[in-house]
């Protein structure tokens, strides 16, 4: 780490990746070290041609020393101003510089900047790995638009400019520029980029496109309903730049006692002088020490874990939550678009004459078609225009259901006081724990349509990968009738169920689980769920359909809704986990191995020189390590 390693990580830190002026920064300084070794080069080579003339060599390499002392000098005022535990080795690098040149070592002072400042270089460009998938969604946002006026023409527009209620074309191979609302055509979107779903998605007409997907085949009008930073895009690069500024709590940790390490540094050093009067091996002893390799353990493995968590659809909003996730011992689950799909299927037809399912379906389906209601679209699923029957002079009844003419008979769709409405004679709706709607054709009453909201295709899948994982307590949690949460639970093999719960409600059933001595971890989407997702020990939202409040409340979120996502979350977080551990163990075994090797002199007389290369070493080591986590990739098995 060089000694002006503390600008650069604030920069870094606080934008989410290296800017340009961190960049200028990293360029004069490693300008000033190619210098500077030049002229150490020079004063080598002048000591060992012209040995009686060692004054010149001291003065080329007082020369080098010189170039290199602004940025170390610099970087250690700056962490006086700013404590920090990278702080700790600009200061123990600025104080051997000083106690080299003031020994007349300048070959020493020169050297030790010099291999600080290029292994810093190294670092970030190792640390950049990491950070290009940040960079990657930001650059999705710079893209042009076609937007469509009035008169029917196109202008093409920087997104910067689309505004709320615009209509955009996208043709094949198009970047989508904001969020929108198909309003025409039918095309294959690749999500890739911002959900981890390898297979493109299907659109039509009235669904949700995402800025930064790509528009692979087909041709599209949207309206645009989102644009800038208010987009999912938006969202994620403000989650992610987020997530990069916290920090883990092995940092906080070792930060706590950052002071205490100095002192103790600074006695060793010390004592190392007095004990053996060897000031080579007192500049050892303080290069040695620099704790640069337990500093990058934890984040640049967060970081690289944080990267490929959005590579996989999953967005974490601090590195301090992975450590969190690994650590979870139960899952409460929220129901409604959570466990569920969040909107109704007809599951089942009972005609009053056998056999006639497919009729009365197809006449629900004609009725339905003229309704918005959840109970009308369900009815309409898998019949397309020209397979059903046209409908007239239809009437929607508000609470009721729908009527009209179809095949110039009167028609009737909806609840069972509907039909009392109409003095249709009905039989009695069997039992059902969801919705029940009725059809009728010509005074006659046809047969009942039951409805009901069905668990997710994955789920089964999912809850059983986390019983695998040790979560092996599930809890569900909803607002919704017993009857149906018990349905659910039964059909995924939960058997703690709590149902039509408030959401206060929910927030203590999750106090409860805590107080029990589990860390539960809380899936949900809804408003009624942020409470609950606070109270957890870690709250994951449901991104594609959940709310902003829930959002918000989450500790990390699902960009899609494939509950998969869930056990490669807590899979990624436990090798995070297992990563930050070993590069912690390599970090410190190696300082204190360093250490004591300067402070008995087995570094010899260039022991300053030896241990800052040593110490360069380990960090790499660590760096290399934490680049092991950007192999880790379950995008396909999630997808498939």
């Amino acid at each position: 780490m060089s000694a002006t390693t503390m600008p650069a990580i604030e920069a870094s830190s606080g934008e989410g990746l290296l800017v340009r002026a961190e960049r200028l920064i990293m360029a004069v300084e490693l300008t000033l070290a190619i210098l500077s070794a030049g002229l150490l080069l020079v004063a080598v080579a002048w000591e060992f041609i012209f040995p009686a003339e060692i004054e010149i060599a001291n003065l080329v390499a007082g020369a080098a020393a010189l170039l290199v002392a602004v940025p170390v000098l610099a970087a250690a005022w700056h962490s006086l101003r700013h404590p920090s535990l990278h702080g700790i080795t600009d200061r123990l690098i600025a104080l051997a510089f000083i106690a080299a040149w003031a020994s007349g070592d300048l070959m020493t002072a020169a050297m030790l900047p010099i291999v600080m400042i290029l292994g810093h270089v190294l670092e970030e460009r190792s640390l950049l790995g990491s950070r290009e998938a940040i960079r990657a969604l930001s650059r999705l946002t710079q893209t042009s638009a076609r937007r469509l006026r009035a008169d029917g023409s196109i202008e093409v527009v920087g997104t910067q400019d689309l505004r709320v209620g615009d209509r955009i074309e996208l043709r094949a191979g198009d970047r989508v520029p904001a969020d929108g609302t198909i309003v025409s055509g039918t095309a294959s979107l690749d999500m890739a980029s911002l959900t981890g779903e390898s297979v493109p998605v299907d659109v039509e007409e009235g669904a949700v496109v995402l800025a930064g997907s790509i528009n692979t085949n087909g041709h599209l009008e949207v309206a645009v309903s989102q644009v800038g930073a208010a987009t999912t895009l938006g969202k994620i690069i403000a989650l992610m730049r987020t997530a990069e500024r916290a920090k883990p709590p092995v940092t906080r940790l070792l930060e706590r006692y950052a002071g205490q390490y100095l002192v103790l540094v600074l006695m060793m050093a010390g004592g190392t002088w007095f004990a053996t009067g060897d000031s080579a091996a007192t500049l050892a002893v303080l290069v040695a020490s620099c704790p640069c390799a337990l500093v990058l353990a934890a984040p640049a493995t967060s970081i690289a874990a944080i990267a490929v968590a959005a590579r996989h659809g999953i967005l974490i909003k601090g590195a301090g939550f992975l450590e969190t996730l690994a650590e979870v011992t139960s899952v409460v689950f929220d129901k409604t678009g959570t466990l569920t799909r969040g909107e109704l299927t007809l599951v089942r037809i009972v005609p009053v004459i056998s056999g006639q399912e497919q009729a009365v379906a197809r006449l629900a389906a004609s009725l339905g078609s003229s309704s918005s209601h959840p109970v009308s679209r369900a009815a309409t699923q898998g019949w397309p225009a020209d397979t059903r029957p046209a409908v007239r002079d239809v009437r929607e009844i508000g609470g009721f259901g729908v009527t009209g003419t179809v095949d110039g008979a009167a028609a009737a769709f909806g609840r069972p006081d509907l039909f009392l409405r109409e003095g249709i004679a009905a039989p009695a709706p069997p039992t059902h724990d969801g919705p029940i709607a009725g059809v009728s054709h010509g005074g006659v009453f046809q047969g009942w349509l039951l409805f009901a909201d069905q668990p997710r295709n994955e789920a089964p899948e999912a809850l059983a990968d986390l019983r695998g994982l040790g979560l092996s307590r599930q809890v569900l949690l909803t607002g919704d009738r017993a009857a149906v949460a018990v349905r659910i639970g039964a059909e995924l093999g939960i058997s703690d169920i709590a149902a039509e719960a408030l959401p206060e409600q929910k927030m203590r059933r999750v106090l409860k689980e805590i107080d029990a001595g589990y860390r539960p971890m809380v899936v949900g989407d809804g408003i009624n769920d942020s409470l609950a997702l606070k109270a957890g020990a870690i709250g994951i939202a449901m991104g594609a359909q959940g709310t902003d409040v829930a959002l918000a409340s989450a500790d990390l979120v699902l960009m899609t809704s494939d509950l998969r996502r869930l056990a490669t979350a807590i899979r990624l977080s436990r090798r995070c986990r297992r990563t930050i551990h070993i590069n912690v163990a390599i970090g410190l075994g190696w300082t204190i191995v360093l250490i004591v090797l300067a402070a008995v002199g087995a570094l010899g007389t260039q022991g300053a020189i030896i241990a800052a290369l040593l110490h360069n070493l380990s960090t790499f080591l660590g760096l290399g390590n934490a680049g092991r986590l950007l192999l880790f990739d379950e995008t396909g098995a999630a997808a498939a």
